[in-house]
Order: C-alpha cells, then structure tokens, then sequence
C-alpha cells in the first residue's frame, strides 16, 4: 500500500481587513516624538508638534513612498513617462496616557482612532531633555510601553466581554442540530478564547495563533491584533554612535512581552534636521554622519501590515501595485481594475531577479522564464506581470 499522504496543513488566519490600503498609526505617550515624526516622514507640517500634552487631537494622515530599490532599477531599465512607488498611509494620534481605556486625557476618542487603523508605529521616547516635558515626569521607556500595552488591552477585554455577553444572551436557546447553532457556539468558543488570551494569558491577540475556524477574530477589530514596530527615539548624539542606556532593556521587554517584534532606534532631531536640507545637502550631511532610518521604517511598517507589491512595466508607466501577502493572481489584477478580475484569463509573469540577470523582456521569454499563470497562482513579492482578460 502507499503511504498514506500527510494532513495538509490548516492555513493560520492572517490578521486585519483583507484589503490593499491599509493604514498604520503612529502611537505614543504624549510628547515622545510622535508627530515631529509625522512631519519628518511625510515631508510636511501637518503634525501639531508642540511642547505640551494634547498637541494633536484629530488625527492627520499622509501617504509616504515605500523606498524600493527593485522600483528604481525598472524605471531605469523602462525610463517610463510615468514612474508610480507603493505607498504607506500613515496617520499622526494623539498621545495615549494611563487611564486612556477609561476615558481619561480623552482616551476613548483617540482609542478609537487607533482602532480605525491596521497596524502602529509605537514611538517610545528614550532621551533626557528638560525643555521637553514628560507627562509621566520623568523618561522611563519600559513604564511608557507598558502603559500603552495595558490601555489597549483593557480596552479590549471590555469590547470583548460585552461581545460575549451579547453572544451568551442570543445563544441560550442554541440546539446540536443545526449548523447555524453549531456555528453560533463555535463564535462564542472563539471569543472565549480571546478573552482568555487577553486577561488570564496576559497576550496580545496577535501573538495567538489563530485558525481558519476562528475567523471571527477578525471581526472584533481588536487594538492588540494589529502589528506593531517599536520605535525608539534617541538624541541625535546617541543615535550617532550607536549608544543608549535603554535599548538593552527596551530589547528584552519585547523579547519578553512581544517576541518578534520589531524594534528600530532612530533620532526625531535628526531627521528634523536633514527634513530642512536640500536633497544634495541630505547626501552630504549622511556621508560621514548617521544615516537617516525613515526609509527603514516606511519599509519595515509595509512588511507588518503583511503588503507586498507586484510591478507593471513598460514604456508609458512603471508602477507598483500594492497586494496583501498571500493573494490569489485574479484578486491581485482586480486591484488595476474589477474587469480584470471578473474576466480574468491568465496572467504572463515574470520575477524581477530573471528580468535583472538577463536584461529584456525578450531575453527573459528567450529563456523560457516568463510564465503564463491561472487562477490558483499565489502572488510572490516583487512579481511582474502583464494580465489578459476576456471581453
């Protein structure tokens, strides 16, 4: 007899809105740096930077270039009229303070703000300067992000148990025959189950691991399922010569708390200061000094939110097409134009490292590496495709 074939393995949920335009805000206690920030990735003076708590109160948004080096070879290769980056939608909150989950510094309007977005940038302040107040009176990185942790988790165990208590009320009349009922009790072991997470295993959502049958976690749009980046904001001087007492003990609280997260030190002053400069002077200034880390950031935020990018190309346009990892190649069209879904054909696709190591399209063909791919075919990052579609 053969050998019996191994159980397929169960997809995990992939957390958040099944979208292409997700956005990520940026998180903090007040007056951390969050939107000077703001105003240094985004090239403006939206952000209400100020030197007192409750600067900003309604939230900015921006659409910041996600460097790419795949996207600038092309438009050299191409040298199209029309040359279009992905883009990362970022929006400048309001500062979280200890009591926010109960209302307090106008803590329910500026949760909501944070559940209205897809992932957080979390700035966390970790230098001394006395003209910049700290609304807790002294730096403490390890206090602040544990206070942000605890107030989105309170929040969320007060939506989740007033989801479940809604959930057992509608329930109490549930049979084992039908599907619906079995369905409806596999919805409430599920929100159990988060709860359980949040309060008894003292976990972010996000750091669960979720089935397909648990989807439903998704449709409780909870503030610790979203991804988040640690972003830890030093003084220019620190940031220069790769110094600071707290990264070491900033590291090992999200090892401990939130393991995988990712943590990138940077300098708002600094940025400030190249922000002012030419793009000349920006080369120059980062020549011999640190290196500006916005583009890591903007890449780095992309990736969390689990976004990649395919590329169309040729003479009149380069541009990359913002997709969620994971998508299907019709689903993936349909982002240029729902016909191209909804009468989709095949799609002739191409990787970008065959295009770079033989140059041409037509050397590319020659060699037998452009692909004609259906339905089934999963998306890669950094794919080139050109689709065909029925009338």
């Amino acid at each position: 007899m053969p050998p019996k074939k191994a159980p397929a393995q169960e997809k995990k949920v992939l957390l958040g809105r099944p979208s292409n335009n997700l956005k990520i805000g940026i998180v903090g206690l007040p007056n951390v740096g969050k939107s000077s920030f703001f105003n240094a990735l985004s090239n403006t003076d939206l952000g209400k930077a100020a030197n007192f708590p409750y600067a900003t109160i309604n939230p900015e948004e921006a659409r910041i270039p996600v460097p790419d080096t795949r996207f600038d070879w092309l438009c050299d290769l191409y040298k199209p009229v029309s040359r279009v980056p992905a883009f990362l939608t970022c929006i400048d909150i309001a500062g979280l303070t200890a009591g926010a989950s109960t209302g307090a510094g106008l803590g329910n309007s500026f949760l909501s703000h944070v559940r209205a977005v897809d992932g957080i940038f979390q700035v966390v302040r970790a230098f001394d300067d006395a003209e910049v107040i700290h609304v807790e009176g002294d730096v403490d990185p390890i206090r602040d992000m544990e206070i942000i942790q605890t107030e989105l988790r309170l929040k969320d165990i007060e939506w989740v148990e007033k989801q479940l208590d809604t959930l057992k009320r509608s329930g109490r009349a549930l049979g084992n025959n039908s599907l619906a009922d079995k369905a409806k009790k596999e919805e409430i072991a599920t929100v159990e189950k988060v709860l359980k997470t949040l309060s008894v295993n003292n976990k972010d959502v996000r750091k669960c691991e979720w089935t397909n049958k648990e989807a439903i976690v998704n449709g409780l749009s909870l503030l610790t399922a979203k991804p988040v980046t640690y972003l830890v904001n030093l003084s220019e001087r620190d940031y220069a010569r790769k110094k600071n007492k707290w990264l070491p003990k900033i590291k090992a609280w999200i090892d401990t708390n939130n393991p995988g997260d990712a943590l990138i030190p940077f300098s708002v002053a600094l940025e400030e200061r190249l922000s002012s400069l030419s793009d000349e002077e920006k080369a120059e200034a980062q020549k011999d000094g640190a290196q500006s880390a916005l583009g890591k950031i903007t890449q780095a935020g992309y990736a969390s939110l689990d976004l990649i990018r395919y590329f169309t190309c040729g003479p009149d346009e380069v541009r990359a097409w913002t997709i969620r990892r994971g998508t299907k190649a019709p689903q993936a069209a349909g982002v240029i134009h729902s016909d191209f879904e909804n009468k989709f054909v095949c799609g002739e696709i191409m990787t970008f490292d065959d295009l770079k190591e033989y140059g041409s399209e037509a050397a590319v063909k020659a060699a037998g590496k452009l692909r004609q791919q259906g339905k089934p075919y999963e998306m890669v990052d950094g794919d080139i495709a050109y689709w065909k579609s029925g009338a």
